[in-house]
């Protein structure tokens, strides 16, 4: 959960950096992070770039954490109810909490991302006008609530987004290429 919230606008490479650092200082706990001075934290997550911001971020999700009982409490809630108390805690939108449910706590919940809004929207498939939520919720009636599919599909759109489907993309080696109208 803590990677969720560091790799907003963060490559992840940076994210494990980031992480890196903090661990060879406290152990990855929440009290131990809240224990440590914020300029202090905010050193060690220098390499996930806006670390003063994300030093707050982080503590914030961690008094949170905390509060709610840990990842126990957490885990005892609703999806729904789970999910408006992430959104519920400065710094956390909707792709990271979404993040967090499918990945931390096994939720049908389809993750949306920058590589999401790429590949469909050049495959004709989004316009780009619509929101997350009508996304969100195109992929889970679409593919139905399976914890597994969801964290496959999403880890492939990834991946494409990243090696194949670039801001620079890379059609003469997609496999989507005879779907698609931009190659």
């Amino acid at each position: 959960m803590v990677g969720a919230v560091l790799t907003q606008n963060t490559a992840w490479t940076n994210v494990v950096r980031g992480l890196e650092r903090l661990c060879n200082r406290v152990p990855l706990e929440a009290e131990a992070i809240l224990a440590l001075p914020g300029e202090k934290l905010a050193e060690c997550l220098r390499p996930v770039g806006y670390f003063n911001v994300k030093a707050q971020r982080l503590q914030a999700f961690c008094r949170a954490y905390l509060e709610a009982g840990g990842l126990e409490g957490l885990r005892v809630l609703g999806t729904g109810d789970l999910r408006e108390l992430l959104l519920a805690i400065r710094g956390v939108g909707p792709e990271t909490a979404d993040d967090m449910l499918l990945y931390a706590f096994e939720r049908p919940v389809f993750v949306v991302d920058a590589y999401t809004r790429r590949i469909f929207g050049r495959l004709g498939l989004l316009t780009g006008v619509e929101g997350y939520e009508a996304i969100r919720h195109g992929f889970e009636r679409a593919l139905g609530p399976d914890v597994a599919l969801f964290n496959e599909y999403h880890a492939l759109i990834v991946r494409h987004g990243k090696d194949i489907c670039r801001t620079k993309p890379r059609c003469s080696e997609c496999c989507l290429r005879e779907s698609c109208p931009e190659c």
